[in-house]
């Protein structure tokens, strides 16, 4: 064998020509087989054209989604702030009449204490009355999630206590602990509805 029969054969633009040399059949026939590969291969085109777009929409739709997944997620929590800034403000106005029936309560106690022999039974039932009203009312409170802030011999914590004034701290007793409780405080889980105000040793 010659080196010029070993060389690796040129490829030239007739390529084509000697494949559709190879088709059998007449020339009418080779022209309609390639017509109908060119077809296809227009038609291979077209299919990747359309999957590449298809892959784009298909993207598209799913950022979409979860744009709207987060919006439904963000309008979620913004409307439970919104319940719950709404209900912490009225339970806040609430609070001062638990103050009120705390104080007709203390103050019916002291006097029970200063009057000697036996209550009339219109103050004993009004007494009664009273205290019912405000069991009912802090009842309502803890099934609302509302708790006290404790306060007295606790660290002063101004996340969660208001100081009013401070007093040297006694004997065996250390600074910055809360020693009295002038209004109490309250919380609704994380949320503080009113800060406990307190009397701080120094």
């Amino acid at each position: 064998m010659s080196e010029k029969e070993m060389e690796p054969a040129e490829e030239t633009s007739e390529i084509p020509d000697m494949a559709s040399e190879d088709i059998p059949g007449d020339q009418e026939d080779r022209d309609a087989v390639i017509e109908a590969i060119d077809e296809l291969a227009d038609r291979a085109l077209e299919i990747e054209r359309l999957n590449a777009e298809l892959e784009q929409v298909s993207d598209q739709v799913k950022r979409q989604a979860a744009e709207f997944q987060n919006y439904r997620r963000r309008t979620e929590q913004e409307k439970a702030q919104s319940v719950a800034l709404g209900k912490s403000l009225v339970i806040s106005t609430i609070l001062d009449l638990i103050d009120d029936f705390e104080r007709s309560l203390e103050a019916t106690n002291k006097a029970e204490a200063e009057v000697e022999g036996e209550l009339s039974p219109t103050y004993q039932s009004l007494k009664s009355g009273v205290d019912l009203v405000y069991q009912k009312m802090t009842g309502e409170l803890k099934r609302l999630g509302v708790e006290p802030i404790e306060a007295v011999g606790q660290p002063f914590d101004e996340e969660l206590h208001e100081a009013m004034m401070q007093q040297p701290a006694g004997d065996g007793e250390e600074a910055g602990m809360v020693l009295t409780e002038i209004q109490r405080g309250y919380r609704m889980g994380d949320r503080v509805l009113r800060h406990a105000r307190v009397i701080v040793s120094s």
